[in-house]
């Protein structure tokens, strides 16, 4: 099977022209072959939307989702998005299409909230993790800080996963000066791979954004109305630089595509069964796992039973 990894550059807040770049890809990607194009995290709002969340949600029956999945016929995407849903809850997302048809969205489970992000002010959390099929593989799709929290993995691959898709949006200097994003990625991608037997799609993002941190004031009159903006109160901005280096990684924890840093890119690679079955008998890590006792034992921890 033929993936290709887009290392994009979203436009803040513009979801008509990173759609446009979406399709585009998409459908020339299958053209060309290629059986599932994978985007980064928020491929088509950036990361830092802060209060506008949800000018640029999306419903699962929109025109712009609609379009998305009719790019895929002959071939499969995975893109991240906004999406709103019925009950007008939003969640950070990324849309499975395959062949013309929308598969599901799934929604990222661990929304972090500390430091410069803010996603659980503004997003809700998924409640499953589903995989799907594709010629012959199942697949099972992570949203970066899903992949901190190794039960997520684990559950994939309680589901027969062979191949994980890792979306994410990194950036440097946004965990502090004295923790490293990129050297911490590589080890948590090739961990899963190697542990696991699994192929790990990883699509993280280039380009930079400014995040606003200090709050603008604003003025109000005697009955607290808000009457203007205060004119010499500026927001300082600090601009945050991601980093790209996405990256295919096979079930030895090797990497056998990877995208420069710091630069839009197109990687590929093809994704090979034999080789799945090669690790799995040579290291047969999963053979006597054993997901009853570990959810015997989470019953006993958690209630006692």
């Amino acid at each position: 099977m033929k993936v290709r990894v887009h290392q994009t550059s979203p436009a803040l807040l513009d979801v008509k022209a990173n759609l446009e770049e979406v399709i585009e890809k998409i459908r020339k990607g299958g053209e060309e072959g290629v059986d599932l194009a994978v985007f980064p995290e928020l491929a088509l709002t950036g990361y830092f939307v802060g209060q506008r969340y949800h000018e640029v949600s999306l419903t699962m029956d929109s025109r712009e989702i609609k379009t998305i999945a009719e790019a895929t016929r002959g071939t499969a995407a995975v893109v991240g998005f906004i999406e709103e849903s019925p009950a007008m809850n939003f969640y950070n997302s990324a849309l499975v299409a395959v062949d013309g048809v929308i598969a599901f969205a799934y929604r990222k489970l661990n929304l972090p909230n500390y430091g410069v992000f803010e996603e659980r002010k503004f997003f809700a959390s998924g409640k499953f993790l589903p995989v799907f099929k594709l010629h012959g593989f199942t697949l099972a799709v992570f949203i970066c800080n899903d992949l901190w929290h190794p039960s997520l993995p684990y559950l994939g691959v309680t589901q027969k996963a062979d191949i994980f898709i890792t979306l994410f949006n990194s950036s440097e200097g946004s965990m502090g000066d004295e923790f490293s994003n990129i050297n911490t990625w590589g080890i948590i991608n090739t961990f899963y791979s190697r542990i696991f037997g699994v192929y790990n799609i990883c699509a993280n993002r280039v380009g930079e954004e400014g995040l606003n941190v200090n709050p603008i004031l604003k003025n109000a009159d005697s009955d607290g109305n808000v009457v203007s903006l205060t004119q010499d109160v500026k927001c300082d901005r600090q601009t945050y630089h991601f980093w790209g280096g996405s990256e295919i990684i096979n079930p030895y924890g090797k990497s056998i595509a990877k995208a420069p840093l710091h630069e839009t890119a197109a990687i590929e690679a093809e994704i090979a069964r034999d080789l799945l079955r090669r690790k799995k008998v040579l290291l047969p890590y999963l053979r006597n796992d054993d997901p009853y006792f570990t959810h015997r034992e989470l019953e006993r921890i958690l209630y006692g039973k």
